[in-house]
């Protein structure tokens, strides 16, 4: 069986090494790249590969679980692996719950990064060890509960408010505004204000 295959990532380096890895095998050869999420919509729709993988962050743009979600809503969907130097629990679940079909990281041996692509590409899943540990850990431990005032700081985040437009809008301080992001970021396991924004959505807790 021939494998085709789409690579997504922001940086042309990383790219082309992914792709001497990949071309290696006679039955999976990359068909096209694309350097943004957007990119890549249309670069599916043009050629319908089997498997895309995409990193999760791609800078300015739609991230690597939009794409998901986008790909995986389509008539006839590829098959979609997150390619990432990214580990966090939080992130691991939002993309699988967005319909990926792995979860790599790109310390990964390449012959795994094969295994994975043929995985995906018969309907399987292909979550290496380390992995699979944090989902399952993941899965018995609850979501993180946020506080009243936390889903207000959130929602008004999404919106694209600033610590001091919040502190306006819920008459507190900037300092309390910082607080509250510190719980929420640390409730939520991510790093930063998009981060945050995207699990909390995932998970249902705004």
């Amino acid at each position: 069986m021939s494998i085709r295959v789409i690579l997504v990532d922001d940086h042309p380096v990383v790219r082309a090494g992914l792709k001497s890895v990949i071309d290696a095998p006679d039955h999976i050869s990359v068909v096209g790249e694309a350097g943004s999420g957007e990119e890549a919509l249309v670069l599916v729709d043009e050629l319908g590969p089997d498997v895309v993988l995409c990193d999760l962050r791609l800078g300015e743009g739609i991230d690597g679980i939009e794409v998901t979600k986008r790909l995986r809503a389509q008539p006839n969907p590829p098959a979609v692996l997150i390619l990432t130097t990214f580990d966090l629990d939080s992130e691991i679940v939002s993309a699988l719950n967005a319909g990926a079909s792995g979860y790599l990281l790109k310390d990964i041996d390449p012959d795994d990064i094969s295994t994975a692509i043929e995985k995906a590409a018969v309907g399987d899943t292909y979550l290496p060890p380390e992995i699979s540990s944090k989902v399952i850990a993941a899965m018995r431990n609850p979501s993180p509960k946020l506080t009243r005032r936390e889903r207000d700081v959130v929602k008004l985040l999404a919106t694209g408010a600033s610590n001091a437009q919040i502190a306006q809008e819920l008459f507190v301080t900037e300092a309390t505004v910082k607080s509250h992001l510190v719980n929420v970021f640390t409730k939520l396991g991510v790093d930063s204000r998009a981060r945050a924004i995207r699990v909390a959505e995932d998970q249902g807790l705004v």
